[in-house]
């Protein structure tokens, strides 16, 4: 079987990196990103590729900069035939792709060469989009610009939240991601160019990203509320600060048409609390005052957070 060098760091890489071990291939290494500090004690977190890697007894290493050519030659003595990235965090040199022979293949959770980029999920989920995948690519120097090997995909529906997308792709991935090593392995592997057409980039969330501007429509906002829960969640500014908002529905409410945007105009029993929008109205269930856990919106309610006329705001940056 081929020898796999594995490259990644979040959830999302772990799990191809425990499908590659289950189908029996040997990982001779694997590069993560290094141990980062978390909290007020500054206390190192291990990144969920490395607490696999250590599971399994894998030889690790969490360089800072892999296209330092020392790291380059010690990583090419694994003798490894293949090299796999997922979300590993570090671009790498021509150097450090062709560490392997084989070269370097890519999972990348969008259908290429549509989110080219960092925050494929989220920005699927805000532009509305019916459809979302995976892609395992032929990795270049280009971001995301290599050649397609395999593609899968699945819908986005109107249940669907950046969490739920990122899972069924974690999951897709690594099922996409063996075949793509059985095929490279049986010489069937396909490889050819992205289109030039459709081509769109996920930049990094940012914090204006977060923003919820009333002025927007009722279902832009709906999209950015569920593409952004649960990492890094949309907020508005409130009568005591920051609010995020984690669920929304779009309601049709005929006493937002005549409000100003951000304003609260209606108080639903057990379900939450109507805010009009630049066209349409929004349903809030689920909210995060400032220094709390997520609650219900009727709790948020109950205890005094809103009342009908509250007027929600976005913040100035």
């Amino acid at each position: 079987m081929l020898k796999i060098l594995f490259m990644g760091t979040p959830d999302f890489a772990a799990e191809s990196l425990k499908a590659l071990l289950a189908a029996g291939y040997p990982v001779v290494g694997v590069v993560t990103q290094p141990d980062k500090p978390v909290g007020r004690g500054g206390k190192l977190r291990f990144s969920p590729v490395k607490e696999v890697a250590l599971a399994h007894d894998l030889p690790l290493f969490q360089p800072k900069r892999v296209r330092r050519p020392e790291v380059i030659e010690r990583l090419k003595g694994l003798g490894a035939d293949l090299t796999v990235v997922v979300a590993f965090g570090q671009i790498l040199s021509k150097e450090a792709l062709a560490i392997s022979p084989l070269g370097s293949v890519n999972v990348h959770g969008s259908i290429l060469p549509r989110w080219r980029g960092a925050a494929p999920i989220q920005r699927a989920i805000m532009a509305g989009d019916a459809e979302h995948g995976i892609t395992t690519m032929w990795m270049d120097e280009g971001m995301d610009t290599g050649d397609i090997c395999l593609m899968a995909r699945t819908p986005i529906t109107v249940d669907d939240t950046g969490g739920t997308i990122h899972d069924r792709l974690a999951a897709m991935g690594a099922e996409l991601l063996v075949e793509t090593v059985r095929r490279i392995e049986a010489g069937t592997a396909p490889r050819f160019p992205q289109p030039s057409e459709g081509v769109t980039y996920a930049a990094k969330l940012e914090r204006s990203d977060e923003q919820i501007d009333w002025s927007r429509p009722a279902q832009a906002l709906f999209n950015q509320i569920r593409a952004l829960n649960p990492w890094p969640g949309a907020y508005t500014i409130g009568p005591k600060g920051s609010l995020k908002i984690w669920k929304a529905s779009l309601v049709d409410a005929p006493e937002a048409r005549e409000a100003a945007p951000g304003t609260v105009v209606a108080l639903v029993k057990r379900e939450g609390f109507v805010v009009a929008t630049g066209d349409g109205a929004l349903l809030i269930r689920e909210v995060q005052p400032p220094g709390k856990g997520r609650m219900e919106a009727q709790a948020f309610m109950n205890g005094g957070g809103v009342q009908v006329g509250t007027q929600l705001t976005r913040e100035t940056l």
